[in-house]
């Protein structure tokens, strides 16, 4: 557990610097973002005044020294465009992102094992290759390409579904309102990623069915319906909760797309804001924030999988043994 946080916080550590150094390198003027059209009037003596006050005036090294101080304090600094602290900006903006993502989140891995499930059962029947080749051709299409046929489709054609947004402005259409806004976004989430995990949950249903313990099962005289439910599915199951661990960071990244399409108001659309106006100090916060649950979902997986499989875990242990014996010992104990 103690070399797990040591690597925890490694992690930490060099993603806030990587971050931090290749913000500040990038081209564009954060003056920008905090004084809008009149950074480009000022004279060099007011814009030396205004990097002092935003601390933009020593070396990237020294700056990203102060951040490091302030950040263990609670400290973030203030967003260059909002004007406001970092953190309070995404704490108005989580929620929407907690909401799409995480109801896409469900909504893909139960699909995703009723769909897997229903092409084992039905294994190179027309059924299943019709939905493997369905599922093949819409894992391909791109999520921002999606969301933009269906805006042209539902929102400009038909004129049914909003095309952006989380509420209509003044918020009166309560939670009617918020659904009507979350279909499209959804669809785009779902569907981006459906697919892909159906797949992987068909093989690892096959692999089950084709195992020796399958067919004692049916010698015995079990069932098909009770084999698969009873024993496959079941067996397959922990490998299904390491996949869904690991896969956070893939979902993450395609609802913040998702966002960025539809101007929904989540962390994906303040991701892009701010890497677009040098807001440094907001574009900080949200990486370190995506990259902690990307590296905790990584180490849960991990861990699911030692669980599953001892040998992971013993594995280091026993290399090292065998590389601390004298020379020729450990073909001996081979032998």
């Amino acid at each position: 557990m103690g070399r797990r946080i040591l690597y925890f916080l490694l992690s930490i550590f060099l993603l806030s610097a990587v971050t931090f150094y290749m913000a500040r390198l990038a081209p564009g003027d954060p003056l920008v973002s905090y004084y809008g059209d009149r950074a480009e009037k000022m004279s060099p003596k007011e814009r030396k005044w205004a990097e002092e006050k935003l601390g933009l005036e020593d070396p990237i090294t020294v700056q990203y020294i102060r951040w490091l101080e302030r950040s263990f304090h609670g400290d973030f600094g203030i967003s260059y465009k909002y004007k406001t602290d970092a953190v309070d900006v995404i704490k108005g903006r989580a929620g929407n992102t907690l909401i799409l993502g995480g109801i896409g989140f469900v909504l893909i891995f139960v699909l995703s094992l009723l769909l897997g499930v229903l092409c084992a059962w039905n294994e190179e029947r027309l059924l299943d290759r019709m939905i493997c080749k369905i599922g093949t051709a819409a894992s391909c299409i791109p999520e921002f390409w999606l969301s933009l046929v269906l805006i042209l489709i539902f929102s400009v054609n038909l004129r049914l579904l909003p095309s952006s947004g989380a509420y209509t402005v003044g918020g009166k259409g309560g939670i009617s309102d918020r659904i009507r806004h979350l279909i499209l976004p959804m669809v785009v989430v779902v569907a981006s990623h459906l697919w892909y995990y159906a797949y992987m949950v068909r093989n690892r249903l096959l692999e089950e069915v084709r195992a020796d313990y399958v067919l004692l099962a049916r010698s015995k005289g079990l069932r098909k319906r009770s084999i698969m439910f009873r024993h496959c599915l079941w067996n397959m199951m922990p490998s299904y909760l390491s996949i869904m661990a690991v896969s956070v960071s893939h979902i993450l990244g395609g609802t913040y797309i998702v966002e960025t399409v539809f101007s929904y108001p989540g962390l994906g659309t303040l991701a892009y804001e701010s890497a677009r106006y040098q807001d440094y100090n907001l574009l900080m916060v949200l990486c370190l924030m995506s990259g902690i649950l990307v590296i905790l979902c990584n180490m849960a997986a991990q861990m699911i999988n030692e669980m599953i499989d001892p040998r992971m875990r013993t594995a280091p242990v026993m290399s090292k043994s065998r590389k601390s014996r004298p020379p020729g010992a450990a073909e001996k104990a081979d032998k």
